[in-house]
């Protein structure tokens, strides 16, 4: 029996704050809104040939599920600092009551940082997506737009995803729990679709390609290669682990949303370490069976950043691509709603302790729809600031998604010195002894993914943005 909302109140309060927002989130649509911002069918994809062209269908069927392992690690450490202390503030109130006020101003700014520019990442990527698989079906081809057209459309395309996902938080958490939890459902529906269609089409089955390791950096040749050539095939299938890493990121929104919550102590961990589990198992199925649709490896591979939509176009008739990618373009829209929903809580929480410039407005709560509509605007404009910042946009994404990571990793190395120590209560979810090893695991993992993700190719490569593909024309 799910714990009554006037407990929680207490509980927020015994923290030291108010109960302002609207607290009606279930543990489904709490786990949901992170589904919906893991997204496998966003990070998954775009970012599919991150792994293709490191060591190919090993990067997938060995170093996909390896990179699982830790992220549930992290979830599960994290859902353990998280049932401790379930506020909007997530992270950084979690570094400021686990190691002093000095850290958790640090979290906050790292962690905002990072959720402000993945938006960004995020909705760039579904207009990319969208423009590069159903743009040339409609005749459309921006390239005959020149530079300034292509940039012009891109601007107006992200205001208007961007802005469309902030009217729909401005309205409501009901109207967004509607649509985070309808996108939980969506998300693995489509994955399945996808999956099953591939599989069904596939011109033959060579299982041994998920075991294979075949060293792919340098492909496509000359300025367009995802990763350099290396002959080193172990440092190459280190550089495939930024395909899942980038993927599952994100769970931190079902702590960002815990004071929206019922019985949050008990549902945040819970929704955080099940998000992992059912996108890494869910993922990994799904990319395993795009790996053994794949009629020609070596061709795959030679497409770089196009590597997806050649081997859909290819495998399957044009009117189910043609279903599938605007089922995909849907999750990925969702997918920055529920991103606009984690980053605003993030922002409402730190302007609260005064943390923001501004923080008496960016702290408001809309009285009629019970949301933080200022944060919830300001988030969007950042963002789209941000997509207009174009000559070092591939370059600050890469900075500020390594950002989450050190988001992520802070808190969890502070409740590993204060555990036992000045951390003596635990909330109901607890792991226990294991929390010790795991959080030595977890500090010592994310250590490894950022020296990984600022190793080349240079800044302005594709390679190190997470969730935003750049397309090329299908040949």
């Amino acid at each position: 029996m799910s714990q009554p909302p006037d407990d929680d109140v207490q509980q927020l309060h015994q923290l030291g704050y108010a109960q302002e927002l609207l607290r009606r989130m279930s543990g489904f649509s709490n786990f949901a809104i992170s589904l919906s911002i893991i997204c496998i069918l966003a990070g998954g994809l775009t970012s599919f040939h991150l792994g293709l062209c490191s060591v190919g269908g090993a990067a997938i069927g060995l170093g996909w599920p390896l990179v699982c392992l830790f992220s549930l690690v992290v979830a599960l450490t994290m859902g353990q600092v998280a049932s401790a202390f379930p506020t909007a503030g997530g992270l950084y109130h979690w570094a400021s009551i686990l190691g002093g006020r000095g850290w958790g101003w640090a979290v906050a700014w790292f962690n905002l940082a990072g959720l402000v520019t993945v938006l960004a990442a995020i909705n760039v990527g579904t207009y990319l997506f969208l423009l590069g698989s159903l743009g040339p079906r409609l005749g459309f081809d921006l390239e005959a737009l020149g530079e300034t057209g292509k940039l012009g459309w891109q601007a107006g395309g992200v205001i208007l995803i961007t802005f469309s996902q902030a009217l729909f938080n401005h309205l409501g958490i009901r109207v967004t729990t509607l649509l985070t939890d309808f996108s939980g459902w969506w998300i693995m529906a489509v994955a399945a679709a996808l999956t099953l269609a591939l599989l069904v089409f596939a011109p033959s089955f060579e299982p041994a390609r998920l075991i294979t390791f075949t060293n792919y950096s340098g492909l496509p040749p000359g300025k367009d290669a995802v990763w350099p050539r290396n002959e080193c095939v172990g440092c190459v299938f280190l550089l495939g682990f930024l395909l899942p890493a980038y993927t599952l990121t994100g769970f931190d929104a079902s702590a960002h949303t815990a004071e929206e919550t019922v019985d949050a102590a008990r549902n945040v961990p819970r929704a955080i370490v099940r998000s992992v589990l059912v996108s890494g198992v869910a993922g990994w199925i799904m990319l395993m069976a795009i790996i053994l649709a794949i009629p020609d490896m070596h061709a795959a591979a030679g497409q770089g950043a196009n590597a997806f939509f050649w081997i859909v176009d290819g495998v399957l008739p044009g009117w189910l691509a043609t279903g599938l990618y605007v089922s995909i373009g849907i999750a990925q829209y969702l997918c920055g709603l529920a991103t606009v929903t984690s980053a605003s809580r993030m922002m409402y929480a730190f302007a609260r302790d005064g943390g923001l410039p501004f923080s008496g407005v960016l702290r408001r709560v809309s009285q009629s729809y019970r949301t933080p509509v200022p944060a919830i605007w300001t988030v969007a404009a950042a963002s789209v600031l941000f997509t207009i910042h174009t000559p070092v946009y591939a370059t600050i994404t890469a900075v500020c998604t390594l950002f989450l990571y050190i988001s992520y990793v802070v808190p969890t190395a502070l409740g590993l010195a204060a555990y036992g120590r000045s951390w003596t209560t635990m909330g109901p979810w607890d792991i226990g002894r294991w929390y010790r090893p795991l959080a030595v695991v977890c500090v010592l993992g994310c250590a490894l993914l950022i020296v990984i993700g600022v190793q080349p190719p240079n800044p302005s490569s594709t390679a190190v943005s997470p969730k935003t593909p750049v397309f090329r024309r299908k040949s």
